[in-house]
């Protein structure tokens, strides 16, 4: 990966509890031409976001790219009561990065029924 200027950082929001989802898995993935690639395994901090970006300006590509929000999992350590199997797991999403030298934010607002999420700033 090579680029300057841009970076990927991501935060999740709890909307079921108003609050920053803290601890929640996340898996980064970047699909190649031999098929996914995993990049990172992360958890949210506090604030629910990751420490440091995703992809910082040196590691920023054009490409496709995978995150996989461990929402029941997340949940479930909250002592929220799902069901089995729970109605959202893992929420899988597929992005494109088109401009390496950009900056993009992926917010994820989630509950243990739904979930939305679009390009920020």
């Amino acid at each position: 990966m090579s680029g300057s200027g841009g970076s990927l950082t991501i935060h999740v929001l709890d909307t079921a509890n108003g609050c920053p989802a803290a601890g929640m898995k996340i898996e980064f993935a970047m699909l190649e031409r031999k098929g996914w690639i995993d990049l990172k395994v992360l958890h949210t901090n506090a604030e629910g976001r990751t420490d440091k970006p995703l992809l910082s300006a040196t590691e920023m590509c054009p490409g496709q790219f995978r995150l996989l929000f461990h929402v029941a999992e997340y949940f479930r350590a909250k002592g929220t009561q799902l069901p089995d199997p729970p109605f959202l797991d893992c929420v899988p999403l597929r992005f494109g990065i088109a401009d390496p030298v950009a900056r993009y934010h992926v917010p994820l607002l989630c509950s243990p029924w739904s979930y939305s999420t679009y390009r920020g700033s």
